[in-house]
């Protein structure tokens, strides 16, 4: 696992010193993903590239998932999972809260993560049974803080409908707890949460490549992971917050039906 880690943050390092060098401003030509709030640029596509191309360089068997370019096939039992931007909108508005991520999957476990956050000049780390550190710190998540004083993170899909329901959400949860934090990435959110700067975080539509390596920070450093009624953690929902916390956010969370359509 040493050496995954080890070779996760040189390429998560590389790709955001590229990133950074090359950041396009609003004006330059953007394209559009599934809605006009989902943008992407050929920055995002071509930082994948570089990380793929350095983890085949230097693993040629594995497997590799990223946001843009799809799952790409390998023989051997390793699967990278790779998000070359994530907090698209923050990266372009130049808002500094955007990351690169990049996770190590073995037989269908995660056992490495690394998010870099270029504008901060902070790259989160994890090892399965081994903690999670920013630089060489060791990191442990707030533990003993009751809902109504929780600070508590989330986000909101790209379409209509499903920001129409998180908006119903949101209004129920926030006289409940401290206050809400809305970032606009969720690898940056659970790594936060790591670090201690909130206490729990929620979401409904984060993809694999967006939760993998900022899961492992996060229960790493002591959070619980999971989806709704016992399920795992998926696309379909992500609640992370310290155990105790955890169950108070999600039993105020279930009834609501977040995963309902609108």
């Amino acid at each position: 696992m040493t050496d995954f880690l080890r070779l996760a943050e040189d390429i998560a390092r590389e790709a955001g010193d590229m990133i950074l060098a090359k950041r396009p401003t609003m004006s330059e030509e953007i394209e559009t993903k599934s809605s006009p709030t989902d943008v992407v640029t050929a920055l995002d596509t071509a930082s994948e590239e570089l990380i793929r191309e350095r983890i085949l360089a230097a693993r040629p068997g594995d497997r590799i998932l990223g946001e843009e370019g799809g799952e790409a096939p390998g023989e051997s039992d390793v699967r990278w999972i790779v998000d070359p931007i994530d907090g698209t909108v923050n990266f372009l508005y130049g808002l500094p809260d955007w990351a690169v991520s990049i996770a190590v999957e073995v037989k269908g476990q995660v056992v490495a993560g690394v998010v870099n956050v270029p504008m901060r000049g902070e790259v989160f780390t994890a090892a399965l049974g081994e903690g999670a550190r920013l630089g060489g710190e060791r990191l442990r998540c707030n533990t003993g803080v009751p809902l109504a004083q929780a600070l508590v993170a989330t986000g909101f899909g790209y379409s209509v409908a499903r920001r129409a329901v998180q908006g119903e959400v949101v209004a129920a949860v926030l006289p409940r707890v401290r206050d809400i934090r809305r970032g606009g990435s969720c690898a940056i959110d659970m790594c936060s949460l790591a670090a201690g700067r909130v206490d729990a975080y929620y979401e409904r539509g984060v993809n694999h490549w967006d939760f993998a390596a900022a899961g492992l920070v996060a229960t790493e450093s002591g959070a619980r992971l999971g989806g709704l009624r016992g399920r795992p953690v998926s696309p379909d929902f992500a609640l992370c917050a310290a155990p105790g916390l955890f169950e108070e956010l999600h039993d105020l969370l279930a009834p609501l039906d977040p995963e309902r359509d609108a």
